[in-house]
């Protein structure tokens, strides 16, 4: 069982907590803990830890119903246990995390027992520009814009690609010329939630739900509907080239980030939660926060991802924007670095890998699975507009949209089948596997 460092409060103080984007590029954690249980023996593990650690009052939680989710794991008085996954953010007083921690390690019904962290959007703000600026979870490093000489990004920006019907990306990845759409297919987008009124997505959208306190799913931030339209717009948008993957996939759009662009891993485990009691077939996460070389995958998104997994649904996550291609390479962020969940790297319209795309340095889970087009990517906008991203977090829905173009192939696929049709189907690139993975996405 895996354990991270406890934060440190006065005895009886309850935690901050984080609503904007961290002050630095340190890990951020809220105080409370997520805690993985026994599916046959949930309740003991609960039992246990109330006697132990004393910690709030449980409320169990469905996730077919999200009524007062995001006010309950506000709450500091308040444990919130999923049914679905059989985890708990549990709160509990400073004084007691000690307790709560070796009562982890020692009963046999806790699997897991780790820090709650926070988690953030995976976009470059720039994306007509060198990156020069990480947001939210990095701060401006001007001297990264030395780095990219004009050379550099002439590379970069590759080939001359005609964009009036298509995307490059759709272009790169043979969306654009496929006979499959995902009709009846479901893609569960985890972000900062979905424009309902833009015109491309009225009518398109199954359901939705916001796991964010104080907030509605209505997208303040930009970054969400940019995910969405990537993954599941339209085949005749409003305006401009067609942009979407599964054009007649039905969208779940949850709200697990703030429009500040930060959320907690309790908002995450909701969303997961509400998306797989939905039917979800594939999860787009274009989240994550940084992890350090040599860190391990978190233990606990490890294990509820594989019993996703074992409900059918597949779970796609952003490797990250923490690189500085050729000079530094990091590793993949968190959740992505988890065995059980697919990492996307992102690819220029050079095929290469992006400057800031993260890289296989860490192993057991911390690969690159495959790569996807994740530089000057169009889609949809709040407003009912559109613009062009820059980051693993537009690569991440590239991949989601396929899976749902697999499942509607083969309708009685298992999620092992529908990640094996992926990786087979990728197109081999002359860079390292560390790099691209698998390699170019291809629709089927």
């Amino acid at each position: 069982m895996a354990n991270g460092p406890l934060d440190r409060h006065a005895p009886g103080e309850q935690p901050p907590r984080f609503n904007g984007v961290p002050s630095d590029r340190g890990t951020e954690y809220t105080g409370r803990y997520v805690v993985l249980l026994d599916p046959g023996n949930q309740e003991n593990g609960l039992n246990a830890l109330r006697s132990a650690a004393d910690i709030a009052l449980v409320e169990r939680v469905s996730g077919a119903g999200t009524t007062d989710v995001a006010a309950l794991l506000e709450n500091p008085d308040v444990s919130v246990y999923f049914e679905e996954l059989g985890a708990a953010v549990v709160e509990v007083r400073a004084d007691q995390r000690h307790a709560l921690v070796t009562t982890a390690e020692a009963h046999p019904s806790i699997i897991a027992a780790e820090p709650e962290r926070m988690v953030y959007t995976s976009v470059i703000t720039a994306p007509q520009q060198a990156p020069t600026e990480f947001f939210p979870a990095y701060r401006s490093d001007e001297e990264t814009v030395e780095r990219h000489t004009k050379a550099e990004m002439a590379v970069a920006q590759g080939p001359a690609l005609d964009e009036q019907r298509w995307t490059w990306g759709l272009q790169a990845t043979r969306a654009s010329v496929t006979g499959l759409t995902g009709r009846g297919v479901r893609i569960a987008v985890l972000d900062t939630g979905v424009d309902t009124d833009h015109p491309d997505l009225v009518g398109r959208i199954e359901d939705t739900a916001s796991f964010v306190p104080g907030e509605t799913v209505e997208d303040g931030h930009g970054h969400g509907t940019h995910c969405i339209g990537t993954a599941a717009g339209p085949a005749g948008p409003r305006q401009g080239p067609r942009y979407g993957v599964a054009t007649e996939a039905l969208i779940l759009a949850g709200k697990v980030l703030s429009d500040a662009g930060s959320g907690s891993d309790g908002q995450i485990l909701a969303g997961m939660a509400w998306a797989v009691a939905h039917g979800a077939r594939v999860i787009s996460m274009s989240l994550g926060a940084p992890v350090r070389p040599g860190e391990l995958f978190p233990q606990t998104y490890e294990q509820l991802a594989r019993r996703t997994l074992q409900r059918g649904t597949l779970i796609v996550a952003a490797a990250g924007n923490e690189s500085r291609r050729p000079q530094s390479v990091r590793p993949v962020g968190r959740p992505a670095n988890c065995p059980s969940i697919l990492a996307v790297a992102s690819l220029d319209p050079s095929l290469t890998a992006s400057s800031f795309s993260c890289g296989a340095i860490n192993g057991a889970g911390g690969e690159i699975n495959i790569a996807a087009p994740g530089r000057n990517v169009h889609s949809a906008a709040p407003g009912g507009g559109y613009r062009s991203m820059s980051g693993t977090s537009m690569a991440t829905p590239h991949v989601a949209g396929v899976v749902a173009l697999l499942a509607e192939a083969d309708p009685e696929a298992g999620s092992a089948d529908l990640e094996a049709g992926l990786l087979s189907g990728a197109f081999p690139l002359a860079q390292p596997v560390e790099d691209v993975g698998s390699g170019l996405l291809q629709a089927p």
